[in-house]
């Protein structure tokens, strides 16, 4: 069998044929930027937008593996699709995912109906790789109807989940500490669903109490995240929030909401691809001989910072 082109739009139309490594290339050129990656970025935009995201968040050790691999379960005896990106940290040494695909995914790997991927955080804060955004794209322009981003928990930065999916789904265990650490991650405010993981410990029903009182010192708007007590590794609760993840949506579709949330999304990534331009702008123009001539200006005192700073503007915009 002939391996795949190299060229973006060939493997994309490679991948759309159902060529599972042609998707993993994509994937790959997705995660290493540059050029290709704009490309196919450029040639995916207009086919997405059809896909709805579900971001599966929360600390570290609350189940968000097992909780995904059991919603992907009850979605697939749905008879939908979905694929999964799974945000795992960078390996110190090859930049990649260290997690690989989650253990309890491995379930589901022989299923056509079902494309896992991890990605590497490569160190961003957020817990969120930079290509993930791209990623989804690809995805959703593949024609995969649902798309899953499970983050591998980061504490509070861990919020910006919210900003990649249309339905954020929290993850907490019993315990009071779980409420308190959401509450002051600021996961109250983001989330659209609320999981009570691990349920059948001690402590359940005063996390539930705990994360209602919450809410309801909370200023909500036109939707109250409703709370779902799972034991994501007995399959316990997960039917429950499929359902309350379409009920989600179709309040964010009547709502207008969705409309508003992704407009926000697309204004999210222009900022951020500008940002990361201006960058390596100032990157290469902190090595010209003008700018190293400024820096020496700089340190006798000839010139103030903000001077230089100027004047290394004026440089980059020339």
């Amino acid at each position: 069998m002939n391996r795949p082109s190299t060229d973006p739009v060939a493997l994309f139309e490679e991948a759309l044929g159902g060529h599972r490594f042609a998707l993993a290339r994509l994937m790959s050129l997705v995660e290493r930027g540059g050029e290709e990656a704009r490309q196919l970025g450029a040639y995916t935009f207009a086919k997405s937008g059809h896909a709805f995201t579900v971001g599966i968040t929360g600390a570290p050790g609350s189940g968000k593996s097992s909780l995904t691999s059991a919603l992907a379960a009850v979605v697939r005896s749905k008879e939908e699709r979905l694929s999964v990106l799974a945000i795992d940290p960078s390996s110190p040494f090859t930049g990649g995912a260290i997690l690989g695909d989650r253990v309890r995914m491995q379930d589901h790997v022989t299923d056509e109906g079902i494309y896992i991927r991890s990605m590497a955080t490569r160190g961003h804060l957020g817990g969120l790789s930079l290509a993930t955004p791209q990623a989804i794209r690809v995805l959703d322009a593949l024609g995969w109807p649902w798309i899953v981003i499970e983050t591998v928990g980061v504490g509070q930065v861990e919020v910006e989940i919210a900003g990649a999916a249309d339905t954020t789904v929290v993850v907490v265990n019993p315990g009071w500490g779980d409420a308190v650490q959401a509450n002051k991650a600021g996961l109250m405010e983001v989330a659209d669903i609320f999981v009570i993981n691990k349920s059948d410990r001690k402590g359940a029903d005063d996390t539930r109490r705990d994360i209602q009182q919450m809410l309801e010192l909370s200023s909500l708007g036109n939707w109250e995240p409703p709370i779902i007590m799972t034991i994501a590794t007995d399959d316990v609760g997960a039917d429950q929030l499929w359902e309350s993840v379409l009920e989600h949506r179709s309040h964010l579709l009547e709502s207008g909401d969705l409309a508003e949330r992704r407009a926000q999304r697309i204004q999210a990534e222009l900022e951020e691809i500008v940002s990361r331009s201006l960058d390596q702008l100032i990157g290469i123009v902190m090595e010209r001989p003008e700018a190293l001539e400024l820096k020496s200006k700089m340190k006798s005192g000839e010139i103030d910072p903000y001077d230089a700073a100027k004047r290394l503007i004026d440089l980059a915009i020339d």
